[in-house]
């Protein structure tokens, strides 16, 4: 039996990171996950957020799902209000 949620909140709290929305919406605005980068290669991580976040994908754990939809975030384009 599963005892931890896993949704984007608490992948942000495995990475050691704030997991508040507006701190989540924060972060996502200011990274960029450039084109045919992996997640887990991005120049942002640590040292262990990037194997945390290899590790996951590459195993397709729990937390891949999670893992994807950042990545899909951080690839995206900012709204066109926040470019420039």
């Amino acid at each position: 039996m599963e005892l931890h949620p896993h949704d984007l909140g608490h992948l942000f709290q495995q990475l050691g990171l704030p997991a508040d929305p507006a701190e989540r919406d924060a972060f996502v605005r200011t990274h960029r996950l450039p084109t045919g980068m992996r997640l887990s290669e991005a120049p942002f991580w640590n040292a262990s957020q990037a194997e945390f976040l290899k590790k996951s994908l590459a195993d397709d754990s729990s937390w891949s799902a999670q893992a994807d939809e950042l990545a899909a975030l951080l690839s995206a384009e900012p709204p066109a209000d926040e470019q420039d």
